[in-house]
């Protein structure tokens, strides 16, 4: 009996074992949407090795938008927690995507949701229950997204006590680099997986690598640094979100040039940036858009001819009625899987041409 309660003492102490629950360190497991290689493993870009971030940008690439961790467990509650330093509240995006966590579990081959959750801003140090009350005794596949908007520095996943969990292979093939926006990044969505490169992957097995970065996606040459090092298989670009007309013509090419020369015979993907519903009726939002969206046209139609390996392809987030926006700039979870959707068949369509189906 004394063996017992040192051996509970320990493990307490250790921080592994509460109430019932054992915990493990999301980075033992295996980490999925990862850029590269950082020395915190839940960072996106390592900002001390690359210079000339913002402020503002210099914590957004450290936030893990779009990472998620791949395990088995047959454990019939999932718990999560994240230690770190938590960004600022979000106006137009739910807590649960930028300070919560998002599970899925494989089921019949394909990703079913399973359960979603954020720590309370008043009890941070308490884990929270992403799912409970599953049936025990099977083993799950199961994928937790991280959130979108958090820079955190561990991140431990609880299961009950007498069950196990372990690392799983990356369920996703190949590595999609994606450079973007705020819908990158995915503002606006209800939970941390529905940011539309993480719809996209769930639903054709093709691992996106989330470098959103919300308003900051605008081509400048120390991002390009960031993307020349990244090894991936392609390239995918919401490049002209950000940026209005003139600056969409002064980098558009020399930004091209600079991934070509670091990435030949890679495929470079650039998506026309999608409709915003604040210019339904506002004259100044839609004279702006207009001359972004017919900008990127007209470069991009000389672009696709002038270089190799890059193309150019429309996108969608929107219903007919346009009913699918948080705030006029954003879409919604819909929105966004409309997105997913509009960029399937095109994006596998070049991806097949370079052997990679």
């Amino acid at each position: 009996m004394k063996r017992i309660l040192i051996t509970l003492l320990a493990a307490l102490m250790c921080g592994q074992l509460l109430f019932g629950q054992v915990f493990t360190e999301a980075s033992d497991l295996t980490l999925v949407g990862k850029l590269m290689p950082t020395p915190n493993p839940y960072h996106r870009v390592d900002t001390v090795k690359y210079k000339g971030f913002t402020k503002g940008e210099n914590k957004q690439v450290r936030c893990p938008a779009g990472v998620a961790v791949a395990f088995k467990t047959d454990s019939p509650a999932i718990w999560a927690k994240a230690i770190g330093n938590f960004q600022w509240s979000i106006r137009n995006t739910m807590q649960m995507a930028y300070i919560g966590f998002d599970l899925y579990i494989r089921k019949d081959g394909q990703w079913l949701w399973a359960g979603a959750d954020c720590q309370r801003q008043n009890k941070p140090d308490e884990p929270i229950a992403v799912v409970k009350d599953m049936e025990p005794g099977v083993e799950r596949e199961c994928l937790l997204y991280l959130p979108i908007y958090t820079d955190v520095s561990s991140v431990v996943i609880g299961i009950e006590e007498g069950c196990h969990i372990e690392p799983m292979e990356n369920p996703f093939r190949h590595r999609v680099a994606i450079f973007g926006s705020s819908y990158t990044q995915g503002i606006s969505i209800s939970r941390s997986g529905m940011a539309y490169p993480s719809q996209f992957s769930r639903h054709t097995g093709i691992q996106m690598l989330n470098l959103g970065c919300s308003g900051n996606c605008k081509m400048q040459p120390y991002f390009a640094d960031v993307l020349a090092d990244v090894e991936a298989d392609a390239f995918v670009f919401d490049a002209f979100s950000n940026p209005d007309a003139k600056m969409i013509k002064e980098r558009l090419f020399p930004f091209i040039e600079r991934m070509r020369a670091a990435h030949p015979g890679k495929p470079l993907i650039f998506q026309q940036t999608i409709y915003r519903e604040r210019r339904n009726f506002n004259t100044k939002v839609e004279a702006a858009e207009s001359a972004k969206q017919q900008m990127a046209d007209s470069l991009m139609k000389i672009a696709v001819k002038k270089y190799k390996d890059v193309y150019f392809i429309p996108t969608n987030a929107t219903a007919p009625l346009h009913e699918t926006s948080v705030d006029g700039t954003h879409p919604d979870d819909y929105g966004y899987y409309l997105w997913a959707r509009s960029i399937e068949k095109p994006i596998l369509k070049i991806l097949r041409k370079y052997g990679l189906k």
